[in-house]
């Protein structure tokens, strides 16, 4: 069935090519279909296209597919192009004339936005909750290891002293910047299209302000055509939320990798979180962290392709839009896998305290000693001189002793503060 159905047959190659997978990604919409002809049929009752009678009818049908659904029943058969007219061809079988009239005042077009609106929005919610479950992880590991001192590297060079307190709280603190951005993105997604149409509206006098509110959206997208252009928008900018977070694990993960390598050795995992080599028994890989890098990586890619798409493409819908679910849909899965993983793994990290006494590690403490002379009173370009000829001269003595106390250094990591600052990010 399709709803745009005509007395002639389309050709069953040209149906494959343009259906694409879509029946398969619509399963995942199909929840969010139900609710917007929930809302639908009840703005239709309230303008006098549906009686009681009909609504009621309706409502019960509509809310045994919602069941369906829930349980993981409800299919869409081969015969039926999408969710949309799926879930129409059930009412108009069910309950005949009355399930005719659901389709009334509105287009897949609006149908598809507000399917997705409101699929992104619950993602969105659900992304930022995994994100809170990592920023806890990160702070609590922040506060265990404040004391435990740690390279810190600038140019894969060792510079100057740093902690696990310090690194495990610059990857909890970034992640408020990534609240923020799935923030906005959020806020493009709560508004309502529903009732813009085909993208020019309606002559029936809908109630799209009932509909806006039955749905729980913040807002309404006022005019329908920047309703239906709203369309690769709202997709494109919740992909740059997911961008901006995959850049933060991608980062993370990275660091996870070298810091486990024998050439640094920092970190180690147990032994059953790690995997093996066919050739080399002593091998244990962090594939885990390998493939959230990989995976991550990805993401941060979603944006530009999401582009290519939709790029100067004018107002109106365009079937190239069907592809954006394509890559999004996977990309929402993968990345709150990544979290779930990254979650899991810090649980179990083991952090190491017996490789400061290299020697290589002797030159981080450099800076430390200008900084004493220039306590002493020497101005600071003269003690960077002065520490820099020992150095050459193979005098150097590092001295261990370490005391910061400014915001947001070693031995100050302003972790309350960086605790309130999350919470205000996340209850945006």
């Amino acid at each position: 069935m399709k709803l745009w159905e005509k007395e002639y047959k389309v050709e069953d190659v040209i149906e494959t090519f343009t259906v694409g997978n879509d029946r398969e990604l619509d399963i995942v919409l199909a929840k969010y279909d139900v609710q917007g002809s929930l809302a639908h049929a009840k703005m239709l009752e309230h303008i006098g296209i549906l009686n009681r009678e009909e609504l009621a009818s309706i409502e019960a049908i509509l809310n045994e597919l919602l069941q369906e659904i829930d349980t993981g029943q409800f299919e869409i058969e081969s015969e039926f192009e999408d969710v949309h007219s799926k879930v129409e061809f059930v009412l108009t079988k069910k309950l005949g004339e009355a399930g005719k009239k659901i389709h009334t005042g509105r287009s897949r077009n609006d149908q598809i936005l507000v399917d997705m609106h409101l699929f992104l929005k619950e993602e969105i919610n659900s992304i930022k909750a995994l994100t809170k479950v990592l920023f806890d992880e990160l702070i609590q590991l922040s506060e265990k290891y404040k004391d435990e001192i740690l390279p810190g590297y600038t140019h894969l060079q060792v510079a100057m002293p740093s902690s696990f307190g310090l690194w495990f709280g610059a990857y909890a603190e970034s992640l408020v910047e990534d609240i923020h951005v799935l923030n906005a993105a959020y806020k493009v997604v709560d508004q309502n299209p529903l009732g813009s149409g085909a993208g020019y509206g309606s002559s029936f006098p809908l109630d799209r302000t009932m509909t806006t509110a039955l749905l729980g959206f913040s807002t309404l997208k006022y005019n329908s055509v920047a309703a239906q252009m709203n369309r690769g928008k709202s997709e494109k900018v919740t992909a740059y939320g997911l961008a901006t977070l995959g850049g933060t694990l991608s980062k993370m993960a990275m660091d996870v990798c070298l810091y486990m390598s024998q050439n640094f050795g920092f970190i180690s995992f147990p032994d059953e979180l790690t995997t093996g080599s066919s050739i080399m028994p002593h091998k244990k890989n962090p594939d885990v962290f390998e493939l959230i890098r990989a995976k991550c990586n990805k993401i941060q890619a979603l944006p530009y392709e999401l582009s290519l798409i939709t790029n100067n493409l004018p107002s109106g819908y365009h079937r190239d839009y069907q592809l954006l679910k394509e890559s999004l849909l996977p990309a929402i899965d993968g990345l709150k896998s990544c979290l779930e993983m990254a979650v899991f793994m810090f649980r179990q990290i083991i952090v190491k305290k017996d490789f400061l006494h290299d020697p290589k590690y002797d030159y981080m403490y450099s800076v430390e000693e200008v900084n004493k002379e220039v306590q002493n009173g020497l101005p600071f370009r003269d003690a960077y001189k002065k520490v820099g000829k020992n150095i050459s001269a193979g005098n150097y003595k590092p001295q261990r002793k370490i005391k910061h106390t400014h915001e947001g250094s070693i031995g100050n990591l302003c972790s309350e503060e960086i605790k309130l600052k999350f919470k205000k990010a996340f209850e945006e």
